[in-house]
């Protein structure tokens, strides 16, 4: 247990300065999340400092693995502020993920984060791919305690390169730091983009961009 809270508190304090970058700083001591206000802020409106309590800084959950049993074969246990109310203001989250023997955390990105991830258990190939024109990918196989830093608004995923179980802890610089799946989001998305945009970005033929759409 004392090595997951010095992993954690690590995680932790190596984003702070990151934060302060992309977040204001709060002008009090905390703004724990209301989730019955209506009101329409850049963040979430303030609980009563006098209705603020321990559970609203605290979760428990990351023990407990998470259902790979799915496509992807992988799983994300998230800790933002919809589920730690007591992040609200402060530019900080985290998430737990779960993968099965080579299950992938598919393409994505998070919109505004920066993200810190940490291997707790096998082995992960990681990368990131940088912006036009260059495309560069960033790759590398991380074992055991091995960390990797994902730039904020990146492409990036995992994948479990082992066949056992894998577990990973990320840290992100947002309270909020959103993600976009880049096949959910380009094929899959409400109404459609239309084929002839995705066959021409793509170069393929329509029929298979209408199998692609219909996948998602």
């Amino acid at each position: 247990m004392s090595t997951w809270f010095l992993l954690l508190s690590t995680i932790a304090h190596c984003i702070l300065c990151a934060v302060f970058a992309f977040e204001p700083s709060p002008l009090q001591d905390f703004c724990v999340a209301d989730s019955t206000s209506s009101a329409r802020v850049n963040g979430q409106a303030c609980k009563s400092p006098s209705s603020v309590g321990a559970a609203d800084f605290s979760f428990s959950g990351l023990h407990i693995p998470g259902n790979t049993s799915n496509l992807n074969g992988s799983r994300v246990t998230p800790v933002s502020v919809a589920q730690l109310p007591g992040l609200n203001t402060l530019g900080i989250s985290m998430v737990r993920i779960d993968y099965a023997p080579w299950g992938i955390n598919p393409p994505h990105t998070h919109p505004r984060a920066t993200e810190i991830l940490t291997v707790i258990e096998g082995s992960l190939q990681v990368g990131f791919v940088t912006s036009n024109p260059e495309n560069r990918l960033i790759t590398k196989t991380l074992q055991k305690w091995d960390v990797f830093v994902f730039p904020i608004g990146l492409i990036h995923f995992q994948r479990n390169v082992g066949t056992t179980n894998a577990v990973a802890i990320a840290a992100l610089s947002s309270q909020n730091p959103g993600v976009v799946t880049i096949a959910n989001a380009v094929f899959g998305s409400k109404p459609d983009i239309s084929s002839d945009i995705l066959t021409k970005a793509f170069q393929i033929e329509p029929s298979l961009m209408h199998n692609l759409q219909a996948k998602f």
